[in-house]
């Protein structure tokens, strides 16, 4: 009997050193708290991305059951982005002719469903035209949709940028008559015409720690240095420009990806988040893969331009979640920092259409640091030196004793 208890004892102790084991691997650990159901959200706070991989790789849930096991709990990842819907409308194009106020363009949309984009694709390039939109149900009766809308080309050495994408409310017409003002005839070379429908996703705005306005007159480039309070997933930046006149201006935003202390001091190293064209034409929002950063530069080539005056930048990024299905009862953790652990894959990834639409979101406990069992220190066989010397003296000579001893006996 008690070899039996004792052996229960030694497999619990195991068992619990085994657990804490896999647990000890990672950083830090949040409780979780309101576990009614399988299924349950989690929402990532802030201050966890600075603490995790780039790709979130090392994110667990585990929980120590009453028997001090450790189960792992499988999640989905999931970022709250836009759903966007493209619906191509088709349409012949019966006439196209010309008066004073330019060329004519009218289509005819055989059913009866609502559009709200045009997207034009002219042959000719360098182009600055502008255009009206209306709706007729018989050709008699013309409604204004838009006027006086602006389409821009221009190509060169230097730029390519291109604006002719119409972008009204939604419509619903059978004939749409399209007036490009213009006395070059505009030769169209097809319009894509649809229904464009998105629901917003849901984000979180960014308050900057630092925003800074510099213009390297060398290379003539408008510098903008962007600090947020943590590192924090970033997926649009939005520029404002305070002048009012027409501009179109190559722009690239950069993020620190990585920094080096050397002898000369800090070397920072700047990756590309993308690329574009800041212009008058749009909003000057830019969309790019959610990315973890914490410090951007933006920059703004001028050429041979006055600067632009940056009234603001405003940065946010999706809402991150974690779906989790808990099978068994226990105490269940968030767990986090390993820069070492792999991408997870469980089977639910696979089952994704099973899971539910609405779910209860669980409170996340204050984070705590994940004690580690301190690595004993081996000590060397000869702490002072002295001895070290000693050994080696009589290393030597009792070398050169035996040397000795067998040139006499040669």
């Amino acid at each position: 009997m008690k070899l039996t208890i004792k052996l229960s004892c030694i497999l619990l102790l195991f068992a619990y050193t085994l657990s804490y084991g896999q647990v000890e691997q990672y950083n830090y650990k949040r409780e979780l708290t309101g576990i009614t159901e399988q299924w349950h959200s989690i929402r990532l706070p802030e201050e966890v991305f600075g603490k995790v991989s780039q790709d979130l790789s090392d994110i667990r849930i585990f929980g120590i059951t009453a028997t001090s096991d450790t189960i792992e709990a499988p999640y989905l990842l999931r970022l709250a982005t836009e759903k966007i819907s493209v619906k191509e409308v088709a349409y012949k194009t019966l006439n196209t002719s010309y008066n004073d106020r330019g060329y004519y363009f009218t289509f005819e949309i055989p059913t009866a469903e609502p559009i709200n984009q045009i997207n034009l694709d002219f042959r000719q390039s360098n182009f600055d035209w502008l255009i009206s939109l209306e709706g007729s149900h018989n050709q008699n009766d013309w409604f204004t949709i838009v006027e006086d809308y602006r389409i821009l080309s221009i190509k060169n050495e230097m730029t390519d940028f291109e604006f002719t994408k119409l972008v009204f409310p939604s419509s619903k017409y059978r004939f749409f008559r399209l007036l490009v003002n213009s006395k070059e005839k505009p030769e169209l070379s097809v319009a894509s015409i649809a229904q464009y429908e998105i629901a917003e996703g849901v984000f979180r705005d960014y308050a900057l720690k630092k925003f800074e306005v510099s213009e390297n007159r060398k290379t003539r480039e408008t510098e903008i240095d962007i600090e947020l309070q943590l590192p924090v997933p970033v997926s649009h930046l939005k520029i404002d420009v305070a002048n009012t006149f027409d501009y179109y201006r190559p722009v690239t935003i950069n993020y620190l990806s990585d920094s080096i202390r050397t002898a000369q001091g800090w070397k920072y190293n700047y990756s590309t988040l993308t690329s574009g064209t800041l212009n008058s034409m749009e909003n000057n929002e830019f969309k790019f893969s959610s990315t973890t950063v914490q410090k951007l530069k933006i920059l703004i080539h001028n050429q041979a331009n006055q600067p632009l005056t940056i009234d603001k930048i405003h940065v946010r990024g999706y809402e991150h979640e974690l779906i989790t299905r808990f099978t068994e009862s226990a105490t269940y953790f968030l767990i986090y920092g390993n820069k070492m652990a792999r991408m997870p894959y469980y089977d639910i990834d696979r089952f994704a259409d099973k899971v539910p639409e609405t779910m209860k979101t669980l409170s996340l406990g204050e984070e705590l640091v994940i004690e580690k069992e301190p690595v004993p220190l081996t000590e060397p066989l000869f702490k002072n030196k002295v001895w070290l010397w000693a050994i080696m003296g009589l290393i030597i000579v009792l070398l050169g004793w035996f040397s000795i001893k067998m040139i006499k006996k040669n």
